[in-house]
């Protein structure tokens, strides 16, 4: 029960780092229920102020490119430098399937024993939005806990890049040499979401083209971006299984940051991307009302009807269910 819930124990156990509580604090805000919900924003505003000192990191990749791999290998790096890392996950199949891929510890298997990390999967239900919420909720969590740097992964398909370039400082596309993805991500806008980007399994017979898709990328930036940009996303070659390369991309994340601070445009984009996702909340509660709406309830089935036989259109049909949740009519 919720009534149960000590919100100060949580947060006086998150403050000191201590794991067991830092999972149950992290569940709650996972939570759909809405006591659970309620409990659960008591305890971010209590953390609040001691968040914000981490590093975020987002991570995207195409299928196959050795992301998992990838992860492991750059976090032990960084936990072996004394930091220490959070690595979550945005998942959208999670919410489809029930169950988590990514963020899962078996695909990370030094890391999810290192002393230094922490690793927690997607959310395993609910939307998008939902599990972008939980997320953001989650990284208040880990930095209050004093994990200073938190790595973002998603799937790299779909809506899910855009949710997690928005709620990083940094976002990072790995890809391949030999399939013709680099392309491709231009086409799906992936390329203008990325502030670096890393062509993996830069090794052995694969070097060389690695090293070729990296300049055939390079050019493609500059198309994209003109000479006066303030950041012109670097492209580099490494090889996360041979740890190859990894300092340097782990370095140019830096200069990244560096370049953002020393303008003021990080802490303008952390600030911006606040008031995103005071939206975003705004647009999922909504329609959480408009979906528990009696009235709207009552008038779905035969709007939905009469849009699939061709008597409504779906902006007449939209009206219509605006008006039952408004109490309006509709001529």
């Amino acid at each position: 029960m919720a009534r149960n819930i000590d919100v100060a124990a949580y947060a006086k156990g998150v403050l000191a780092g201590d794991r067991g509580v830092l999972s149950k604090a992290i569940t709650l805000v996972e939570s759909h229920r809405e006591d659970h919900r309620a409990r659960a924003q008591e305890l971010l505003v209590e953390l609040l102020p001691h968040a914000g000192g981490a590093y975020r990191l987002g991570i995207t990749g195409v299928p196959g490119v050795g992301k998992s791999t990838f992860i492991d290998q750059l976090g032990v790096d960084l936990t072996e430098q004394g930091h220490r890392v959070a690595v979550l996950a945005v998942d959208p199949s999670s919410t489809r399937t029930g169950g988590s891929i990514l963020g899962d510890k078996t695909r990370m298997a030094r890391l999810a024993v290192d002393p230094g990390a922490f690793i927690r999967p997607s959310p395993t239900s609910g939307t998008l939005g939902g599990v972008a919420r939980a997320t953001r909720e989650t990284i208040v969590l880990m930095e209050a806990a004093g994990y200073d740097i938190v790595l973002v992964e998603t799937v790299g398909v779909g809506q899910s890049e855009v949710t997690v370039a928005n709620m990083v400082d940094c976002f990072l596309f790995l890809t391949l040499a030999r399939t013709g993805d680099q392309l491709q991500g231009i086409k799906k806008g992936v390329l203008e979401l990325a502030d670096v980007i890393a062509v993996n399994k830069a090794d052995g017979e694969h070097e060389r083209d690695a090293r070729r898709a990296a300049r055939e990328l390079s050019g493609a930036l500059r198309m994209i971006y003109g000479p006066d940009a303030a950041w012109t996303p670097p492209v580099l070659t490494c090889s996360a299984l041979h740890d190859i390369g990894l300092d340097t991309v782990w370095q140019q994340v830096q200069r990244h940051r560096d370049t953002l601070d020393e303008s003021g445009d990080l802490a303008g984009k952390r600030r911006q991307q606040q008031v995103d996702w005071t939206w975003a909340m705004v647009r999922e509660q909504l329609l959480g009302r408009l979906d528990a709406h009696p009235e709207v309830r009552a008038v779905v089935p035969e709007v939905e009807r009469a849009v699939r036989d061709g008597e409504l259109t779906p902006t007449l049909a939209a009206q219509r269910i605006l008006d039952a949740f408004s109490g309006g009519t509709t001529p």
